[in-house]
């Protein structure tokens, strides 16, 4: 089972980072101005991350691949880490 580590990421920001139960990271949030809204996202990533059509898989400029997991408004709850293959990222989320 996975954690949430919540982090203050600068003066006036929080995130969240989900973390699999074998310590690799799953999914990194976006930053949030009020501590108070990090819970709404850590609710929303459960909401959401058990439907397939909530996940956007990208590509960076390397050529590596990664996830996003969005709400139901379409925006960005969080980004996964950089896979080397596409069969990877399936297998992430």
């Amino acid at each position: 089972m996975g954690k949430f580590i919540i982090r203050k990421r600068s003066h006036e920001e929080y995130g969240f980072t989900l973390v699999a139960g074998n310590g690799e990271v799953i999914l990194t949030s976006e930053g949030y101005e009020q501590k108070s809204s990090y819970i709404i996202g850590i609710t929303s990533v459960g909401a959401n991350s058990h439907l397939l059509s909530r996940y956007e898989e990208k590509r960076a400029i390397n050529g590596q691949h990664y996830f996003v997991l969005k709400d139901f408004n379409g925006l960005v709850i969080g980004t996964s880490e950089m896979y080397t293959t596409s069969a990877d990222v399936n297998k992430g989320i």
